[in-house]
């Protein structure tokens, strides 16, 4: 009996905008670090940027389309161990692999880290995070010194890892890992449930959004907040 393809929604339209916005953001911050001087103006706002929507991504993880919430890819050691031995479960390539979780996990808390060790950094020239005020000075050089050197390299090595990753993906298993990013469906062999991507879905996103840009604004506050 021939299968027919079965095209289903994977990413929802919030999830898609969020991986682009934080590529495209990760790439500024890059930019800006090193050319540095005025450009600096630009690497905090965009720091703050990622902050909400590292903020949106935690929330929609909980909330969001069924394949984009972290349920759907907080795989279990074995599970993990499965798939690197070729025994890989049916679910395994509709979403997120395992090895694709443990990149996105990686990346998240990478770039958690890295926002909060910003807000508490001070080049000693013109530009400080607004959370130095609240800590020692000790505890803001070891974040500047983190932020600076270890965080950033962290940062470019998985961001690396990551494109290898899709690149392995795509041109030795055959797997269009990019498409899917961009129009949210999969074609996939066998149907499973689909994401949650409709009206409602969005104003809800547009929701958590706003506030996780509300709290970012309200943190930049806070160095001229006066408490």
């Amino acid at each position: 009996m021939t299968q027919h393809p079965h095209t289903v929604r994977i990413w929802d339209l919030p999830t898609r905008i969020f991986h682009w916005a934080l590529a495209a953001s990760v790439i500024g911050l890059v930019i800006t670090a090193k050319v540095g001087g005025n450009a600096m103006e630009w690497h905090f706002r965009l720091g703050h940027l990622v902050l909400a929507l590292l903020v949106f991504r935690i929330l929609w993880g909980l909330i969001g389309g069924r394949w984009s919430r972290f349920s759907a890819f907080a795989y279990s050691p074995a599970r993990l161990v499965r798939y690197v031995r070729g025994m890989a479960h049916p679910d395994d390539s509709v979403g997120h692999s395992p090895l694709g979780a443990m990149s996105v996990f990686g990346l998240l808390a990478v770039l958690i880290v890295q926002v909060a060790t910003g807000l508490l950094s001070d080049d000693e020239i013109a530009f400080a995070g607004p959370l130095t005020r609240f800590v020692s000075n000790a505890v803001v050089g070891q974040a500047t010194g983190y932020h600076k050197e270890i965080g950033q390299y962290l940062v470019l090595g998985l961001v690396a890892l990551h494109v290898l990753a899709i690149l392995f993906y795509v041109l030795v298993r055959k797997q269009r890992l990019v498409r899917p990013m961009l129009h949210g469906d999969k074609v996939l062999a066998t149907p499973v449930a689909p994401s949650r991507d409709d009206a409602k879905t969005r104003l809800l996103a547009l929701v958590v959004l706003a506030l996780s840009l509300g709290l970012s604004w309200w943190v930049s506050t806070l160095a001229a907040a006066g408490f």
